[in-house]
């Protein structure tokens, strides 16, 4: 039977295994020995298919990268397109963050966000945006992501916080307004916080340039 286990494999299966290994407990958990028992096969199937520890390092590295690539613009105007764009990016990240860091720890950060800044130049050039006005859209866009997805994963990993929002939100600290003490002492909803922001930076992003508004600074 181990055989036919053998003989079934793919590099698929074995990149599939190992993204769900380093998805769950880090990089540093990802063994050859732990990968085969995972598998139920031997650790010489594991190397046949894809090589050392390192060469299947590099190919987890290749596919979040061709997955981030797979960012696709939907919608009818630029704010709705630019708005999934960013959606999308900040459900990649958050959906494999150990993976995102694996590809970060070997220095090629820049060539995975190098798909959807492709595709956020598009739409900038799209809507009449050239040149440093639309690097700055690009780069603005992409900084909202990263920083909001980075927010929402240190809130979640922070031990439990005395006094949390709710003691310390009160009718005298919101300034005597009772309704902003309400909401700010409830969770966070971070989608809605993520969408209403991203919205708003986009909405002004693509406003058209006011007379005193530098356009053509260096970023």
């Amino acid at each position: 039977m181990a055989g036919g286990t053998r003989s079934a494999l793919t590099r698929e299966a074995v990149l599939d295994a190992a993204a769900a290994l380093v998805k769950r407990h880090g990089p540093d958990a990802l063994t050859m020995r732990g990968l085969a028992a995972a598998l139920g096969t031997a650790v010489t199937s594991i190397y046949w298919h894809v090589g050392g520890r390192e060469a299947l390092l590099d190919a987890l590295v290749e596919r979040t990268v061709a997955e981030l690539g797979e960012i696709r613009p939907r919608g009818r105007t630029p704010e709705e397109r630019v708005v999934g764009v960013a959606r999308d990016l900040r459900r990649q990240l958050r959906g494999h963050p150990h993976l995102v860091a694996l590809v970060h720890e070997r220095g090629l950060t820049e060539r995975m966000f190098l798909p959807a800044q492709r595709v956020l130049v598009w739409e900038a050039h799209a809507a009449g945006l050239r040149g440093a006005r639309a690097a700055e859209f690009v780069r603005a866009v992409q900084f909202q992501v990263v920083g909001h997805v980075l927010v929402e994963r240190n809130r979640e990993r922070a031990p439990a916080q005395h006094p949390d929002e709710q003691e310390l939100w009160s009718t005298e600290t919101a300034g005597d307004d009772p309704a902003l003490a309400r909401a700010l002492a409830l969770p966070v909803d971070t989608e809605r916080l993520f969408e209403t922001a991203a919205r708003a930076l986009v909405r002004s992003l693509l406003a058209p340039t006011s007379p005193t508004r530098p356009s053509d600074s260096v970023l």
